[in-house]
């Protein structure tokens, strides 16, 4: 029987999803850079001792943090929570709110809020495989070399707004 238990099943499901996120994502930004929305998210600096817990996604070439968009009637803190959660499997952990950050990246007109989370050592991780296909750990001496999200290098530069 084929089901998502499957694991062939589940590896042509998942490469499916990133190839539609990829496209997805094309056509997103080509729309937000006709249209200039304005966007409100929510990303979670996570920290295992000094290193950050950097994310890449299926369909995007930079380096992020995890989270992502705040849903109607969500506080960010609880769109950082479920980001974290749908992402990389972490929950139930208390956030500290960061800072937030104005910027214009991919077309969108972004308003983003930064929520950090320190450890001492990291979890197991349970990665999506769909949006989210790698996790790196980065020292502070390495992040330079990163290509990072607009948004990261924002938060690194403590550029906060409010």
């Amino acid at each position: 029987m084929l089901t998502l238990a499957n694991p062939k099943l589940r590896r042509v499901s998942d490469s499916v999803w990133r190839v539609a996120l990829r496209l997805g994502f094309r056509v997103a930004r080509a729309w937000w850079r006709l249209r200039r929305p304005r966007h409100e998210g929510a990303l979670v600096a996570i920290y295992v001792g000094r290193a950050l817990l950097l994310v890449k996604s299926s369909y995007r070439a930079e380096w992020n943090f995890p989270g992502g968009s705040i849903r109607p009637g969500e506080t960010p803190d609880a769109a950082a929570q479920r980001e974290m959660e749908e992402e990389i499997g972490l929950s139930s952990y208390t956030l500290r709110a960061a800072g937030s950050v104005y910027g214009t990246w991919e077309g969108r007109r972004d308003r983003v809020h930064f929520f950090e989370l320190h450890l001492d050592c990291l979890p197991e991780l349970q990665l999506d495989n769909r949006e989210v296909i790698a996790t790196h750990l980065a020292s502070p001496e390495e992040l330079p070399s990163i290509a990072l999200t607009g948004a990261v290098v924002a938060y690194l530069r403590k550029d906060f707004c409010c």
